[in-house]
């Protein structure tokens, strides 16, 4: 059973990192696309941040 349980841990894992590398590589392309300075740039990471954290609130 434990190792079911971390198995599905494991599994969990691979899967945010994949969501996460995802949102990065969008917002990289977001960023060259609209040719941002570095200020916007980090702007629009603070924006995704805040997204994030309020998705991650939502889902406990």
């Amino acid at each position: 059973m434990e190792e079911m349980i971390n198995e599905a841990r494991f599994d969990e894992r691979l899967n945010r990192a994949a969501v996460f590398s995802a949102r990065l590589e969008a917002i990289a392309c977001f960023i060259v696309k609209k040719a941002m300075t570095g200020t916007e740039a980090a702007e629009a990471l603070r924006v995704e941040a805040t997204r994030i954290q309020n998705e991650a609130g939502e889902s406990h």
